[in-house]
């Protein structure tokens, strides 16, 4: 053990004594939140886990063995299903969970989990994945999907939910963001700094294949914001093969305009989507997301990312922009547009050098974000987090002796 690991392990062992509670917003799909809390729970095997829903179907491996509380919702009939449409049951519901007995307080924040109330001798640190789209930047295109009666009841609903989304920032004593992106919207929203910690990637899984196939792939939920219609359209414009590996209410919508050479994978195992990953020509990437595994998931099996410019991938992938020359230390392609026209040219400029593409170096740069520096990172600033929070509690209460 080196000193450097000694000095880590002094610096993160006051984390083992603490009574702590991690809060995420509700397990029912298995994503990226869930995998942070999957890090986070292992990180605190003495840690109580609460959410709004559970669906014990849905419920990692990992946390099925762990004390879980979940909110009165949880015995509304269909609320595993339809979580979403009880939004302004939400606060009401994370307010009722009693956290009153703990030290540390961590909220897994995508949906409305920050909205806990801690005391005012527990450390209340927020791991933010995004502040809740529906309510800022993507509520214009939530609207524009809804029928006119669930819009209006919907855009009545946020307002106040955006009243209430600002107050319950306050009662977070520390942010965490998964992305500078996400960092940024905090500031912008919440008017709050915050630390990047870039969360767990499985990169470990990922081996270099001798050779790929003749395929494109598409990865991730198909719902309105990946904009996985992009990549079909484009692929089928192009007549070039693309496997989208996914399920969601898309589905039926990317079928009508797909042409002959795309393939729809559904929902698939492990195995086969690493199977996906290895033998592609690259993943293509066209929505914005907060940070997004995929393209780190892709990139780790050598795998170079046609992406959209935007968001979390501008921190995953080391993108040529149009117009640019490729160089060695690149992993992929940026298009600056959400257009069919900007998606099928970079196709056919990645066509243009593809064999100049490194593998090895493309799966170098995905394993720079692995668990293990996630684990680090994490306990690092928690522990940090947590004496700063004593020190401040202490100070408060000297002064207020001192009145």
């Amino acid at each position: 053990m080196t000193t450097s690991d000694l000095e880590t392990n002094k610096e993160t062992a006051i984390l083992k004594d603490l009574r702590v509670a991690i809060v995420h917003y509700w397990f029912v799909t298995q994503g990226g939140g869930e995998k942070v809390v999957e890090a986070l729970a292992d990180i605190f095997p003495q840690a109580d886990l609460f959410a709004l829903v559970v669906n014990p179907e849905k419920l990692p491996l990992s946390l099925q063995k762990r004390n879980i509380y979940t909110s009165f919702l949880q015995k509304f009939p269909g609320s595993r299903r339809f979580h979403r449409h009880f939004l302004l049951l939400h606060p009401f519901a994370l307010e009722q969970f009693d956290l009153s007995g703990y030290d540390l307080v961590i909220s897994s924040e995508s949906g409305p989990a920050k909205g806990v109330i801690t005391s005012s001798k527990t450390c209340h640190v927020c791991y933010c994945h995004s502040p809740m789209r529906y309510l800022w930047d993507m509520h214009a295109e939530y609207r524009a999907a809804m029928n006119p009666a669930v819009r209006f009841i919907y855009s009545a609903a946020s307002s106040w939910l955006r009243v209430w989304d600002l107050a319950t920032a306050a009662r977070v004593d520390f942010f965490i963001a998964n992305s500078k992106f996400v960092a940024s919207r905090i500031r912008k929203i919440y008017r709050r700094d915050s630390r990047v910690i870039h969360p767990p990637v499985d990169v470990t899984a990922g081996t270099v294949q001798s050779q790929t196939g003749e395929y494109y792939l598409c990865v991730g939920r198909l719902v309105d914001y990946k904009r996985v219609d992009l990549a079909v359209q484009a692929c089928s414009r192009l007549g070039r093969r693309l496997r989208v590996v996914g399920a969601g209410p898309q589905l039926k919508q990317l079928k009508r305009m797909s042409g002959p050479t795309i393939e729809f994978g559904g929902t698939v195992s492990t195995e086969d989507l690493r199977y996906s990953y290895a033998h592609c020509r690259a993943l293509l990437h066209p929505g914005e997301e907060d940070f997004g595994i995929v393209p780190l998931e892709a990139q780790s099996f050598g795998r170079p990312v046609i992406a959209y410019g935007s968001g979390g991938a501008l921190e995953t992938v080391r993108g040529v922009w149009p117009e640019r020359p490729l160089e060695a230390s690149h992993t992929g392609i940026f298009f600056r547009n959400q257009t069919i026209d900007d998606t099928a040219e970079a196709i056919l400029r990645f066509e243009s050098f593809e064999e100049e593409f490194s593998p090895e170096t493309i799966a170098s740069h995905a394993r720079q974000f692995g668990a293990d520096r996630f684990d680090l990172e994490i306990q690092l600033f928690l522990s940090q987090a947590y004496r700063s929070f004593q020190k401040q509690s202490a100070e408060k209460e000297q002064n207020n002796l001192c009145v």
